[in-house]
């Protein structure tokens, strides 16, 4: 009977210390904070973002937008604008200089679509 109740306080043992490593382990583990991210403007030499507005336009027409002279498109995005709208491509034109957007909708014969470029210097 003794070696019962021996193996049952060391279980009861071990079972609060490993309790209390869980805690504290759990308490350890929040994520530092995250640092600022330098402004764009800052990071990227040149950076300017270029906006096409929303515009009507028949199902499957590209619009384009393009950078100012001397800087090239380092990313971008579309936007198809609508209740039925949808976006079918966006990506960056051939010569690197702007970004295409294009979309349709599933009930009308014309689209919105918004379309933004960002640009730095060469």
């Amino acid at each position: 009977m003794r070696g019962f109740k021996t193996l049952g306080a060391a279980a009861l043992a071990v079972a609060l210390v490993s309790g209390v490593g869980w805690a504290a382990h759990a308490s350890d583990s929040q994520a530092p904070a995250k640092p600022k991210a330098a402004p764009a403007a800052a990071s990227v030499d040149g950076y300017q973002l270029v906006k096409l507005p929303n515009t009507n336009v028949p199902n499957f027409e590209r619009r384009t937008v393009f950078c100012p002279p001397g800087k090239v498109a380092i990313g971008g995005g579309a936007e198809a604008q609508g209740e039925d709208a949808v976006l079918l491509g966006s990506f960056p034109t051939e010569d690197g200089e702007g970004w295409i957007g294009l979309g349709r909708d599933s009930i009308r014969d014309n689209v919105g679509i918004s379309v933004y470029a960002i640009c730095a210097n060469r």
